[in-house]
C-alpha cells in the first residue's frame, strides 16, 4: 500500500509511538472511549469491526467488554498494527487485526456483506477526503447485516469558540480538506445519504482539541443509495 493513501495515527510515522499517550494525556480518552463503548454495548456473539483502529485501545476495551464476541480491527497503518497486537497480546484479548483501508476492506470471507453486527469508527473520519468518506459509508452499510449498527465518534462542530480555536490545530495537522466534513456538521447526513436509518447524534464532549461528536447508526433493508455533495 502507498504511504501516500492514508495518515499514520499523529499524522507522521515518527509519531506513532506516541499516539496513546497523546489520547491518554491530552484528549481524556478513557472518559470519551468508556462512554463510547458504553453505546456500542458489545454482546456476546456478535461479529464486532473497529475500523481505523489504528493502536487497538478501543478494539481491545471491546473485547474485554464482551469477551464471546468476535472483534476485528481493520487499519492500513502496519506500524500502528504491530502495536495493537503487542497490547492485545499483553491484555489476553483475542482480537484479530486486519492491514486494509475502510473503503476498500480484504476480499476475504472474514469481511463478507452482511457479516457483522456492529461496526465502530474512533477519530478515523477525519482522516479521509470527502469521497473516500462517502465510499466508506457505502461499504460499511453492505458491511452490516440488516438491523446492524454504525457507531462513530470523530472531530465535529466546536461547542464553543474556544474549542473552535483550538481545533485548528488538528485542522493543520491532519489537513483541512479531510476535517471540512467533520466541522461543518456534515457527517451525519453523509451517513444517512449511505442508505442508513436514524441517524442521531447521542453526545457530545468536549477536549483541549476541539469537540468531539457521537453518532449512531441502524443499517435496515435495502434502498436506493444518493450520492452526498
Amino acid at each position: 500500500m502507498s504511504r501516500k493513501s492514508y495518515l499514520p495515527p499523529l499524522a507522521f510515522d515518527r509519531l506513532t509511538p506516541f499516539y496513546d499517550c497523546v489520547l491518554s494525556g491530552i484528549l481524556r480518552e478513557r472518559q470519551w472511549k468508556d462512554a463510547f463503548v458504553r453505546q456500542v454495548a458489545p454482546m456476546a456473539g456478535e461479529r464486532i469491526l473497529d475500523l481505523g483502529c489504528g493502536t487497538g485501545t478501543l478494539t481491545i476495551q471491546m473485547k474485554k467488554a464482551a469477551p464471546e464476541a468476535e472483534v476485528l480491527g481493520l487499519d492500513p497503518d502496519s506500524a500502528a498494527l504491530e502495536r495493537a497486537c503487542g497490547k492485545a497480546a499483553e491484555a489476553g484479548a483475542a482480537v484479530l487485526f486486519h492491514e486494509g483501508i475502510a473503503d476498500k476492506p480484504p476480499a476475504t470471507p472474514e469481511f463478507g456483506e452482511g457479516s457483522f453486527d456492529k461496526v465502530t469508527s474512533s477519530l478515523m473520519l477525519h482522516h479521509l477526503s470527502h469521497e473516500v468518506k462517502r465510499r466508506t459509508f457505502l461499504r460499511v452499510r453492505a458491511l452490516l447485516r440488516s438491523g446492524g449498527t454504525f457507531h462513530v465518534v470523530d472531530w465535529g462542530p466546536a461547542a464553543t469558540t474556544f474549542h473552535r480555536v483550538v481545533f485548528l490545530g488538528t485542522r493543520l495537522l491532519d489537513g483541512f480538506e479531510p476535517t471540512r466534513d467533520n466541522v461543518s456538521g456534515r457527517l451525519p447526513a453523509m451517513i444517512g445519504a449511505a442508505g442508513f436509518d436514524d441517524v442521531e447524534e447521542t453526545r457530545h464532549q468536549n477536549t483541549i482539541a476541539g469537540t468531539l461528536r457521537f453518532y449512531k447508526a441502524v443499517r435496515r433493508g435495502d434502498c436506493v443509495l444518493s450520492s452526498s455533495k
